[in-house]
């Protein structure tokens, strides 16, 4: 003999037809009672960036660190930023001429969608020439924008010389 599930086993179920109505109405009454709850409070949505009390960048922290940007009138082409990144999302390029025995910045690019803002190639620039920049909306419509380069392609661009005399001086005064 075949057993069945009897509905006024189940907790919470109103076997007749009237019943399960009302239980209906009862559980979109409560749901309808917390929309309109929110219904009539006032918004807490901001609307950025045009209603904000304050400039987002005048609220962020002194020492923020936001996309990176480079100075190449002071760039040495020493490399050690794109040894320090831990990603990869520098790419440096330094020939040098033959004739001239001088050496050229080829290629300096620095991958926003890759970067993640550790701040490590800033550190060991001996001329401070890479910096975190205030600017934090780097959103475009597709991610090859989002790649940055310094040096136009097909052009090179002639280092800066190392500044090993004010370094030297410096030490000198402070002994």
């Amino acid at each position: 003999m075949a057993t069945t599930a009897s509905t006024d086993a189940v907790p919470g179920f109103r076997g007749t037809y009237f019943g399960r109505i009302k239980n209906a109405i009862i559980s979109i009454m409560e749901g309808m009672s917390v929309t309109l709850g929110y219904l009539l409070q006032r918004p807490i949505t901001i609307q950025y960036p045009d209603r904000t009390p304050k400039p987002v960048k005048d609220t962020l922290p002194e020492r923020y660190r936001g996309i990176l940007e480079l100075d190449m009138k002071t760039c040495t082409a020493c490399l050690a930023c794109e040894r320090a990144c831990p990603i990869g999302c520098i790419k440096i390029e330094v020939v040098k001429d033959k004739e001239t025995k001088k050496r050229y910045i080829t290629r300096f690019d620095i991958d926003i969608a890759k970067c993640m803002y550790c701040g490590l190639c800033v550190d060991p620039c001996p001329g401070g020439a890479i910096r975190h920049t205030n600017e934090f909306e780097g959103s475009t419509s597709d991610v090859q924008y989002l790649v940055r380069r310094f040096v136009p392609p097909g052009e090179r661009i002639e280092p800066a010389k190392p500044k090993k005399k004010e370094k030297e001086e410096a030490g000198a005064e402070g002994s």
